[in-house]
């Protein structure tokens, strides 16, 4: 099998892991707490990762590393990208939150240019300007349809450009593996101090569907619950995997599309599991930043052919 090949079948397979993720942690989100779901799913996870992906790859080799920072940095990174885009499934439809989220490219080329001091010609500071204007479409602020929560998966957009740039300072040293290995264990770290801080539900009492999905006590997972985590924690370590390795095999200019499949699973699941019918305004949104974020993939590919490896979405 071609590399080509070998990325198009691990990004499509991961964006699907990933879009099952996403809807079965909003499922989730109204009877656990957000710290509870992502400490059961990271542990599951890295579990897969030390039994299942490390023997296959480099063994117990993949917990070395001369970068420790760095690779802590990314996790509080993931772990902030992925809690403030799951705080907003909690409040917002599928799709939309999705969306939004793919804003990412966009920021991604703002912090190259002041971190990385790397030039960004007229064409693609139009197509930030038209991404924008997408998002804008899909907020609304000032109407009735405006909601806060939108600004959640805004941020997470943020936190996973911060996590690009990083990964590209270390991304020639660390294998995948390592990589997805030490971002597990900063998701369980996190998760447990979030545990003992507001574990027992002594902030729980709220209105508003994030903070409730933040800050619920924690309760002892139902049986018949006990599928669904399974699945997010085997389906996080696959994807986290499978996305890293897409990107070593193929050009990310090839691979970076298939990223986009995301959204239009969003919207079909959306449809289907939680009944949710994007509008006029929704779809014309997500076609701005849709085209605006493959036209950025497509112009840096033109500006940049030498292939950089990218981060894990989630």
């Amino acid at each position: 099998m071609s590399a080509t090949k070998l990325g198009a079948i691990c990004a499509t397979v991961s964006v699907l892991f990933f879009s099952i993720n996403d809807v079965a942690i909003k499922f989730l989100s109204v009877g656990y707490a957000l710290h509870q779901v992502v400490l059961i799913r990271s542990v599951i996870a890295l579990l897969i990762i030390v039994a299942v992906i490390a023997p296959f790859t480099s063994g117990w080799a993949i917990a070395r590393t001369k970068r420790l920072k760095m690779h802590v940095l990314r996790g509080l990174c993931v772990v902030f990208a992925n809690m403030t885009f799951f705080l907003g499934l909690a409040a917002m439809p599928l799709a939309d939150a999705v969306a939004i989220f793919f804003v990412s490219p966009l920021v991604i080329t703002l912090f190259s240019v002041f971190f990385l001091g790397e030039v960004v010609g007229p064409r693609r500071w139009a197509a930030i300007v038209v991404g924008l204007i997408g998002v804008l479409v899909m907020m609304r602020p000032g109407t009735s349809a405006f909601q806060m929560a939108s600004f959640l998966p805004l941020g997470a957009a943020v936190c996973y450009a911060g996590l690009h740039i990083l990964t590209r300072r270390i991304g020639g040293t660390e294998s995948a593996a390592t990589m997805a290995f030490y971002i597990q264990i900063v998701f369980i770290f996190v998760g447990i101090s979030f545990g003992l801080i507001v574990g027992d539900g002594r902030f729980a009492d709220q209105s508003d569907l994030s903070l409730a999905f933040l800050l619920r006590a924690w309760s002892w997972p139902s049986v018949s619950d006990y599928p669904i985590f399974v699945l997010i924690g085997v389906g996080t370590a696959c994807a986290g995997y499978l996305i890293s390795q897409a990107y070593r095999v193929a050009e990310a200019s090839y691979v970076a599309p298939f990223e986009y499949l995301a959204l239009p699973m969003a919207v079909i699941w959306g449809m289907v599991v939680f009944d949710e019918f994007p509008d006029v305004w929704d779809y014309a949104g997500m076609a701005l930043i849709l085209g605006a974020g493959l036209f950025m993939v497509w112009r840096e590919a033109r500006v940049k052919p030498v292939a950089l490896q990218r981060p894990l979405r989630r």
